[in-house]
């Protein structure tokens, strides 16, 4: 196990923790870094927090190094609670533990020993379990796409000397403060060409709540876009920082109160809020049903039966069923870790209603990829897909044709990620028939209203809720 340890002097608060990379419970190595700033007195106020002149960054995307910076200052010093809470008296040295909190702002642990001790020695362990195989399955739980992304940007932005008074580390422990490299866990390097690229860190995160809320103002229109699936802007894309604690929800939660009250307040702003909650419950969810959660069952211990068929789970794995929107998705779910909520509700169902495959390959294979997996979120949303979670409708089917007509009406997204279909005309690309690959199952259902009203009837006959006209009671 692989362990960093950095030292803050009694007057060196950790400004920000740099390259963190997106994974929940520590489950992607990461190296933290601590930028000293301005020496301040515990005995008066310590003025505006400024980072120290020789620390440097490394450009976020669509930001220039000046705004990141100024956008760090600025969200540090609104959100940072005053020192002058700190005790007087505070002595010995306080260990935190960093997990999957790895920010500075809203950090309670952080906070808490900073204003109790005399110094604090932040601990970050690299576990290599993290990086074996999923628990039913056997797939890896890391992927190549999420590892390298890490091993990448493993530059040092500055740290605070290490005391000599440490000594050396103990035998015991090897790889002092070093990062596994991709080749080492025995996975492949990925070529990431397309799609958002997404920077870990804490200052990564906060320059894109600004450019979201602010300096594009997308907020406003949140509602309307989110269910796009090509391009950077179609969402928030906060879920990767949320996963790895790069960014607090709280935090977020206040940009919106504040982009509120300054700008506009409408059903965009409200709904970045219901998202949160949404997120929230999923963990609530999780502390109630504890492991059920991952059973086959779910939950609520739903009877179904369900195929483990490897040939119909691997076409639907690699993006070569025969449905544009279903492999595209898949393709850039391989190729960036990452797919947007309308694409994950779409192959959810495609894989758990029209092959009838166990839910839990596709949940475990989401956890390989998803640079935000998340696993309360993850299963709690897998499990509501499959209907076997904490939800009566057991019944949710999402028609291929039909989203494919609504979502991408003129297959845009599906000829970004499949380019053999580029040269087909717009309305073919989603439905190239005989021009592309041999679907590999059927549709149990050709049309939305037709899934809906004979879904419905079955989940309730089973059951034996059928009232009048087949409505239930």
């Amino acid at each position: 196990m692989a362990i960093s340890l950095l030292q803050l002097t009694p007057v060196s608060f950790p400004y920000f923790i740099r390259n963190s990379h997106p994974k929940l419970n520590s489950r992607t190595s990461i190296l933290v870094h601590f930028v000293k700033s301005n020496p301040m007195s515990s005995g008066s106020d310590p003025g505006p927090v400024r980072r120290a002149s020789s620390a440097k960054i490394f450009k976020v995307p669509d930001l220039e190094t000046d705004q990141v910076d100024l956008i760090a200052d600025q969200s540090f010093q609104r959100y940072f609670l005053s020192s002058s809470t700190r005790r007087r008296s505070g002595n010995g040295v306080a260990v935190v533990w960093f997990r999957n909190d790895l920010r500075v702002l809203d950090n309670e642990a952080l906070y808490k020993a900073w204003v109790s001790s005399e110094s604090v020695l932040p601990v970050y362990c690299v576990d290599p379990r993290l990086f074996g195989a999923t628990h039913y399955f056997g797939f890896p739980k890391t992927g190549g796409t999420k590892m390298q992304a890490v091993e990448s940007k493993c530059s040092i932005r500055g740290c605070i000397k290490m005391p000599a008074s440490l000594g050396p580390p103990p035998p015991s422990i090897g790889d002092w403060g070093c990062i596994p490299s991709t080749e080492s866990l025995g996975l492949s390097s990925q070529d990431v060409s397309k799609g958002m690229k997404f920077v870990g860190g804490e200052s990564a995160a906060l320059s894109r709540v600004y450019e979201y809320f602010w300096k594009k103002d997308l907020l406003k229109k949140y509602k309307e876009t989110r269910n796009g699936m090509l391009g950077p802007d179609y969402s928030t894309k906060f879920s990767p920082w949320l996963a790895s604690g790069s960014v607090s929800p709280r935090l977020i939660h206040e940009e919106v109160k504040r982009y509120e009250k300054e700008r506009l307040a409408n059903d965009s702003t409200y709904w970045v809020l219901f998202e949160l909650i949404w997120r929230d419950y999923f963990r609530f969810l999780s502390v109630k049903y504890g492991n059920a959660l991952f059973h086959l069952g779910g939950p609520r211990n739903v009877e179904k039966r369900w195929s483990q068929d490897i040939k119909l789970f691997e076409s639907w794995r690699d993006g070569t069923t025969g449905y544009p929107i279903i492999d595209a998705n898949m393709k850039e779910l391989a190729t960036t870790g990452f797919m947007s909520n309308r694409g994950r509700q779409i192959v959810c169902s495609f894989l758990v209603r029209d092959m009838g495959i166990d839910w839990r390959m596709g949940a475990e294979w989401f956890e390989t990829c998803l640079l935000d997996y998340d696993p309360c979120s993850n299963y709690g949303n897998w499990t509501y897909g499959a209907g076997v979670g904490n939800d009566p409708r057991e019944d949710r089917y999402f028609s291929i044709p039909k989203q494919a007509q609504t979502y991408d009406p003129e297959g845009e997204y599906a000829a970004y990620w499949l380019p053999q279909l580029q040269s087909l005309p717009k309305d073919k690309r989603n439905f190239p028939g005989k021009l592309y690959i041999e679907q590999i199952v059927p549709l149990k259902f050709g049309s939305t209203a037709t899934t809906r009203n004979q879904g419905r009837y079955m989940a309730s006959a089973r059951k034996g809720n059928l009232g009048h006209r087949g409505q239930r009671r």
